[in-house]
């Protein structure tokens, strides 16, 4: 149930069907767009969904499914079913062209079978009937025109024609060369009058030749006349053109009795095209709109993830700007959203985003969300938005409201969607408010979802107290006081009057006035809430800031980890080719040991030999010897209290840093440029001494800091091959999150769209990666990728 009558055209979906319709390729597409209604089965909608994906990924993949030529062929079919009907000749040829394009689309879907489910399921168990091409193209030819061979009789009336035109052609020229050289013939050559070829000749001279006159010019100087001599023969050419017509219309009623058994296919084929025209045109704004197809649920709850108003992001798009997209949720503990903030902040389309994306959705739209937003089906939407009033009814702008508001308490269910722009205005506020809170109180207590909008602080006060209600704000920025159209859910939100006021230029005298006028406690609470959002803006910046900080963290202390792995699986090996190598060695002096010993023999102890024997000895000796390694300088562990300043050990690793502050049992280390929390038992003081020429020899720090340097966020795929490039994408993605970087930019150009489908395919398997976003439509559009990581 839609509620009330004009909640369509006040939440926009009006303007939506009518940007529909304008991609409709026939009165039949168009037709069923403006029929398109607000469902609420899951298996309608869930199929209607399906099938706008399913077309949408056809359109995107350019596939060669050629649809541009069909008509409205149920009209035609109901003609053919009277019996002694007949069709025109242009009439069958719309069937011809149609009948093309329906059996283009099935020669599409069977090369294809199983890759468009949902899309096959339109024209299940329809048959290829080519008979009725073959019979319509006996007839006409490639233009739609009757072939002069259609039947024997009439290739024969038409050559008596030629024949006959032939004749009466050469015994015109034969008259018209006389009438010239007698001077009988006005400017001008032979020319057609009522059917009848006729030579113009001056009106003085009529009288001198025989014929009839079948027409005079405007002066009445000139008359145009037929010879009598060729009288007898046009007279035989008009009665061979009747029996022409004839003959065509004979044939045309022959081929519409052949075609008349063929009336109920002929429906079910228009049928299946006015649904594929449907489909088509929904699929095209689909992609005009970036929209997709969110997680389709049962129950009444709504997430919608980085959502955008259609309508907005169209405007938007002319003026090369971009819609700060919408995150908002819904679900049985949080059923209500209450919008506060600033005049203009964008709180009315934040609601009006919702009722418009949850009436396409249910209408068998793919809505502009990410594709991971979930949305359930509601069997009730009601809206007041606007100012209802009436002079006829008698309905003053607040009569309207609460006329609403009844309706809504009546008829309200837990699988009712209700928005409500302004909630309680239009009255003195001193009794709006309480009944705008009674209304809020029990549409909480049917359980109801929705979103409202309003000022009034008791409202945020009751639903910031109430379980099922959730206070939300529109965010603003206090330093440029502009809003920044984003919603944060779990606070109320300020109306900024003053500040906006003042920033417009509104008279100091006058906010004076209106300070004192407003009262102590509004303006207290009103700065606290400025206050609070200065707060919670410095809190997500420092949140991000130190977020990044702990990443960078993180990511050395893992790699310090894996390098430590590595040199303990590597210390095995090591060990066992040095025992190698000294056995060599020992092998080796033994060796010449021995051939030093049999060559003194030798030379019985020859004094100048024996000594040459023992030169030689040392010398192979000095060359074999193994130098003793430098043993790393011990590092002495201090027993005395630490303190700020002092450096330490992390306990069972080499990694060092100085203490820059210390809380409790917590010590905060400076690693470098990074900062990090330990606790105190798990690091050893050491002397500053020792440390400083650690950290001198230590590289790691350096080598971090060189790979951060040198590492840039952009990748550029474009002429890869897909295996390629996924590789590349792979490493790239590894290296971007050890390193920290909270997002890489993945250049890989529109063409087909082939490499950006396997990318973001491939995109979806990393756990990290939080949402992928195409480049603005000025800087390459959909021809490259950001990847924002966790």
């Amino acid at each position: 149930m839609i509620y009330p009558d004009n909640c369509l055209d006040r939440l926009g979906f009006s303007e939506v069907r009518q940007l529909i319709l304008k991609h409709c390729l026939s009165p039949m597409g168009q037709y069923m767009v403006s029929k398109m209604q607000v469902m609420n089965k899951f298996d309608q909608i869930n199929k209607f969904l399906r099938q706008t994906k399913e077309f949408k990924n056809i359109l995107e993949n350019q596939e060669p499914l050629q649809i541009s030529t069909f008509f409205d062929i149920k009209s035609l079919a109901e003609k053919v079913r009277v019996e002694g009907s007949y069709l025109m000749e242009e009439e069958l040829f719309q069937i011809y062209l149609s009948l093309q394009t329906v059996f283009s689309v099935l020669r599409f879907f069977e090369e294809r079978k199983d890759v468009y489910p949902n899309l096959e399921a339109l024209f299940e168990h329809l048959p290829v009937e080519k008979n009725i091409l073959r019979k319509i193209e006996a007839v006409l030819d490639p233009k739609g025109k009757i072939k002069p061979n259609a039947s024997s009789k009439l290739q024969e009336i038409i050559g008596d024609i030629a024949k006959g035109e032939q004749e009466v052609r050469k015994r015109m020229d034969v008259i018209y060369k006389q009438a010239v050289a007698s001077n009988w013939v006005a400017d001008g050559s032979l020319t057609i009058r009522d059917g009848r070829m006729c030579i113009p000749i001056l009106a003085e001279n009529k009288r001198k030749m025989k014929g009839f006159i079948h027409d005079e010019s405007a002066s009445g100087q000139t008359v145009y006349m037929e010879p009598e001599v060729v009288f007898t023969l046009n007279n035989k050419i008009r009665d061979l053109e009747f029996d022409k017509r004839r003959e065509i219309i004979r044939i045309l009623i022959a081929l519409t009795d052949d075609l008349r058994p063929f009336t109920p296919l002929l429906l079910s084929y228009h049928g299946f095209l006015t649904k594929l025209d449907f489909v088509r045109a929904k699929a095209l704004f689909a992609i005009e709109v970036e929209a997709d197809m969110p997680v389709l649920v049962a129950e009444p709850r709504i997430k919608l993830i980085n959502a955008k108003h259609p309508l907005l992001y169209l405007s938007f798009k002319e003026d090369k700007k971009t819609v700060v997209p919408l995150n908002i949720h819904m679900n049985e503990n949080l059923r209500i959203v209450l919008v506060s903030g600033p005049n203009a902040g964008g709180k009315s389309v934040c609601m009006k985003t919702v009722g418009l994306l949850q009436l396409m959705l249910q209408s068998g739209l793919l809505i502009p969300a990410h594709e991971s937003s979930e949305v359930g089906i509601f069997d009730n939407i009601f809206a007041d938005i606007g100012d209802d009033q009436s002079i006829e009814s008698d309905l003053s702008t607040y009569s309207a409201h609460l006329t609403k508001m009844r309706y809504f308490v009546a008829h309200a269910t837990p699988k009712s969607l209700v928005m409500i722009d302004e909630f309680g205005t239009g009255t003195d506020p001193q009794f709006g408010g309480p009944m705008a809170e009674a209304v809020l109180e029990v549409l909480n207590n049917k359980k109801v979802r929705g979103v409202m909008t309003t000022h009034y602080s008791n409202l945020k006060l009751f639903a910031g107290n109430t379980p099922g209600l959730e206070n939300a704000s529109m965010l603003f920025d206090n330093d440029k006081m502009k809003p920044l159209y984003v919603l944060e859910i779990g606070k109320p939100g300020s109306s900024y009057a003053f500040e906006i006021a003042q920033n417009i230029g509104l008279q100091k005298e006058v906010l004076a006035l209106a300070r004192e006028k407003t009262g102590t406690n509004q303006n207290r609470i009103d700065s606290l809430l400025v206050d609070l959002e200065r707060e919670k803006k410095q809190i997500y910046d420092t949140k991000i800031q130190l977020s990044l900080q702990q990443n960078k963290v993180k990511n050395l202390v893992k790699e310090n980890e894996e390098l430590q792995q590595f040199l303990e699986e590597n210390r095995k090996t090591l060990i066992k080719e040095a025992k190698l190598e000294a056995q060599t060695i020992i092998k080796n002096a033994n060796k010449l040991v021995e051939n030093t010993i049999a060559g003194i023999k030798e030379n019985q102890a020859d004094k100048v030999a024996t000594k040459q024997l023992r030169q030689d000895l040392q010398k192979s000796l000095v060359q074999h010897q193994v130098k003793e390694e430098k043993k790393p300088e011990k590092v002495v562990i201090s027993t005395t209290a630490i303190e700020v300043g002092d450096w330490v050990q992390l306990n069972n690793t080499e990694t060092m840093g100085q203490v820059m502050e210390i809380n409790r049992g917590n010590l905060v280390l400076a690693l470098g440029d990074l900062r990090s929390v330990v606790k105190k038992d798990r690091v050893q003081k050491i002397s500053n001494k020792q440390a400083k020429k650690v950290v001198q020899s230590n590289s790691f720090s350096g080598r971090m800091s060189e790979a951060i340097g040198n590492f840039t966020a952009e990748l550029d795929l474009r002429g890869m091959r897909g295996e390629n490039a996924i590789q590349e994408v792979e490493k790239y993605l590894d290296k971007s999150i050890m390193l920290g970087f909270p997002f890489i930019k993945l250049i890989h150009g529109k063409g087909d769209g082939i490499l950006r489908k396997l990318i973001r395919e491939y995109l979806r398997k990393y756990s990290q990666v939080n949402r992928v976003e195409d480049e603005h439509a000025d800087r390459g559009g959909d021809g490259i990728t950001y990847v924002y990581f966790n």
